[in-house]
C-alpha cells in the first residue's frame, strides 16, 4: 500500500473525523504556548509541492470522491496567500468532488492576508478554519505566550466573516490558573459575543511533562484550577454567551462531556453542570484527569 507523507504527530478536531487528511506543514511556527505539548520535538516543516502532489495522487486512487480535505500541521493557514492558492488549485485538480478545505490556524496567521485574498480563498473552498483561541482574556493570553491579544481575535475574525469563511474557536477551562477562572470566562464571553464562531470547542487544561507549564507547576509558579472551579468557570462562560453557536465539550479532556446549541440548550447545559458539581466529587474528577495519557 502506498503511504502518505506525515511528519510527527498528526492532530485533527473531532468534527473533522470524516475529512481526508493531507499534510502541507508539520509542527508549529509559534511553538511557544506554555501549556502545549502536541508538537513537542517537531520542527516546523513546509511540505514541498511535489510531495503534496504525490499524496494527492494516492488519495485520488483510494478516495476519489473525498468532499472535504483537512490540511494537517499546527497552523497551515500561516502559509502565504499564493501558497494556499496553489494548494487549493492542486487539490481541485486531483479531487474533483472536493467541496471544502479546512485546517488549523493561529490568529496571527490571518493578519497578513487582505480581505480580498480571504474572499478568493473562500471561493476556492477554504472554509471551516479551526482557531485555537483558548481564551479571550488578555492576562491569560499573555501569561501563556499565545502571541496575540483579545483585540487581535476580534479584528482578524471579522476579516474572516467579511470573506464568509466560517471558523471554529477553542476555549480552554483552567488555563488562567486557580482563582482566575471567573475572570477568564467573563472576559472571553465579552470577546466571543462580538463574533460569530460556527462552534466553540471546550477543552480542559491537561498538563503533560513535555510542556513548559509542567515545569512552572513543579516550581510553584502556576497552580492548577480545581475541577469544580473549572466547571464553575464553564458555567459562567455559557451563561454569558449571547451568540448563536454550537458548544462541543466531548473531548477526552472534559471530565463532564456535553454537546449543545445555544441559546436553545443553554438552560439544559447549565443544569447538567450544576448537577455534576453537586453529585461528583473533586477527587473523582481529578482522578479522571490524572488518568488521561494523551489528548
Amino acid at each position: 500500500m502506498e503511504l502518505l507523507h506525515f511528519t510527527g504527530p498528526v492532530w485533527r478536531p473531532p468534527y473533522e473525523a470524516s475529512a481526508q487528511l493531507l499534510q502541507v506543514t508539520a509542527g508549529c511556527t509559534h511553538n511557544k504556548c506554555k501549556f502545549c505539548s502536541l508538537y513537542h520535538g517537531t520542527k516546523f516543516r513546509l511540505s514541498p509541492i511535489a510531495e503534496v502532489e504525490e499524496d494527492l495522487k494516492v488519495i485520488r486512487s483510494y478516495q476519489p470522491k473525498a468532499r472535504r480535505v483537512f490540511l494537517t500541521g499546527a497552523n497551515p493557514f500561516v502559509l502565504s496567500y499564493d501558497r494556499l492558492l496553489e494548494l487549493g488549485l492542486l487539490i481541485r485538480k486531483y479531487l474533483r468532488h472536493c467541496e471544502s478545505i479546512g485546517m488549523f490556524a493561529r490568529i496571527s496567521d490571518i493578519k497578513p492576508k487582505t480581505a480580498e485574498e480571504l474572499k478568493n480563498l473562500r471561493h476556492l473552498g477554504f472554509d471551516g478554519i479551526s482557531i485555537g483561541t483558548e481564551s479571550g482574556d488578555d492576562d491569560t493570553l499573555a501569561a501563556m505566550n499565545k502571541g496575540y491579544a483579545a483585540r487581535d481575535i476580534i479584528e482578524q475574525c471579522k476579516k474572516l466573516e467579511e470573506a464568509d469563511i466560517r471558523y471554529n474557536f477553542t476555549y480552554l477551562t483552567g488555563l488562567a490558573g486557580k482563582g482566575n477562572g471567573e475572570r477568564n470566562a467573563v472576559r472571553t464571553a465579552e470577546v466571543f459575543n462580538r463574533l460569530h464562531p460556527f462552534t466553540i470547542n471546550i477543552v480542559s487544561l491537561t498538563v503533560f511533562p513535555e510542556s513548559e507549564l509542567y515545569g512552572e507547576i513543579r516550581h510553584g509558579n502556576f497552580v492548577e484550577a480545581p475541577e469544580h472551579e473549572r466547571l464553575s468557570e464553564l458555567r459562567t462562560l455559557i451563561s454569558r454567551l449571547r451568540i448563536e453557536t454550537t458548544l462541543l465539550g466531548n473531548t477526552v479532556s472534559n471530565a463532564v462531556p456535553f454537546i449543545g446549541r445555544i441559546p436553545d440548550d443553554k438552560v439544559r447545559l447549565l443544569d447538567e453542570l450544576d448537577a455534576a458539581m453537586r453529585n461528583v466529587g473533586e477527587r473523582e474528577l481529578r482522578r479522571y484527569r490524572d488518568s488521561i495519557e494523551s489528548l
